[in-house]
């Protein structure tokens, strides 16, 4: 096996561009179950954004917004609604993992820089990626503080968590034509490999489909899809979703959880929708995935959905969109050995995203 000369510790962060932080926050804290850990705004002396850091498990969010009119910040929410920023991975060494992907031809949108206060020391430098969208390599292993300089700890009367407890994958939404430019950069600049295809023939339905390529670090701990959409009769979820968040992005974040009947459940008590199949899917669902330790009535009142592969089966359910753009959304994945992402499930996947399209006059 050839040397990992990118070698990723894990997801750090997720940071979203948000319109309005603190009442994201209050949404990701009383429905999601997330924790405020951290805040960084005009009491933290920094004049032109806010920002506060969410927590459930390994799962760790940063919700930033603009303080003032003419900002990087505020034009992204302008053009793209509410979305995904930035993706973090954690390196042992920023400046040699940054200096690797510039040799092999990454675009550096920010050189390694240092963040120092009392808790010790952070450095990260960021990569141009799919649209807007930029990854930071953080190195945060000589840091003992809450989340990074600037940042004051946050303490919060969170209700429960809802049992998420890891970032799965991201999925990223490419236009025609650049998912193998991206499958190939990821590869060449980052040292990943391709885990699995998915053609047009695998996700269609009679009107729309789509083409995805799974790309996975050395270690197997960061999975990261990308799709593009193929020719249909009618537009694809994939379409729907650059032509509303104008341009490439992430498309959805799945999240792990021991128990997904339980952190289903929870999330539909708080009032977040999920998409549903229809009640057919049930019928033969052990004589489709053989046996598994759920009871079956219960996965049909909660909308979740198994398939399963050679190393096992998954259960996975997708939320609706989590803003009025039909942009953003989120999975909820519980694994019991399988590797995969659901194929097995991407028929009735599409004919319920499809239903929505057209409630929505984007089909």
């Amino acid at each position: 096996m050839s040397k990992d000369f990118l070698p990723i510790r894990a997801f750090d962060h997720v940071e979203f561009y948000v319109g309005n932080a603190k009442q994201a926050a209050h949404f990701y804290d009383k429905v999601f179950g997330f924790t405020p850990v951290a805040k960084m705004g005009l009491e933290t002396g920094c004049r032109d954004r806010a920002s506060y850091v969410m927590q459930q498990g390994k799962v760790r969010f940063v919700l930033t917004s603009a303080l003032v009119p003419d900002h990087e910040i505020s034009r992204h929410c302008g053009l793209h609604g509410d979305g995904v920023k930035v993706m973090a991975f954690e390196v042992s060494d920023a400046e040699v993992a940054i200096r690797e992907a510039k040799t092999r031809g990454a675009t550096i949108v920010q050189s390694v820089e240092a963040y120092e206060d009392g808790d010790g020391v952070i450095k990260s430098g960021l990569l141009r990626y799919a649209g807007d969208t930029v990854i930071k390599l953080i190195e945060r292993q000589h840091y003992r503080g809450r989340f990074a300089p600037g940042y004051e700890p946050i303490t919060s009367n969170s209700p429960e968590d809802v049992g998420l407890a890891a970032i799965d994958h991201i999925v990223t939404n490419v236009y025609l034509g650049e998912m193998n430019y991206w499958a190939g950069w990821f590869q060449q600049v980052m040292g990943f490999n391709q885990l699995t295809h998915f053609t047009e023939d695998d996700i269609s339905t009679e009107y729309s489909a789509l083409m995805s390529k799974v790309m996975e670090n050395g270690s197997g701990k960061i999975k990261l899809p990308i799709n593009e959409p193929a020719e249909g009769k009618k537009k694809s979820q994939i379409e729907e979703y650059l032509d509303w968040y104008n341009g490439a992005g992430v498309q959805h974040i799945a999240m792990s959880t021991g128990d997904i009947c339980g952190t289903v459940r929870a999330l539909r008590n708080r009032d977040i929708d999920f998409l549903r199949v229809p009640d057919t899917y049930y019928e033969d669902l052990k004589d489709r995935v053989g046996p598994i330790d759920e009871d079956v009535n219960e996965l049909q009142e909660l909308g979740i959905l198994v398939d399963r592969d050679e190393d096992g089966y998954l259960l996975q359910v997708f939320t609706a969109p989590m803003q009025d753009r039909p942009t953003l959304f989120f999975e909820v994945i519980e694994r019991h050995g399988s590797r995969g992402f659901g194929v097995g499930n991407f028929k009735a996947l599409f004919v319920s995203l499809e239903q929505e399209q057209a409630k929505r006059g984007n089909l």
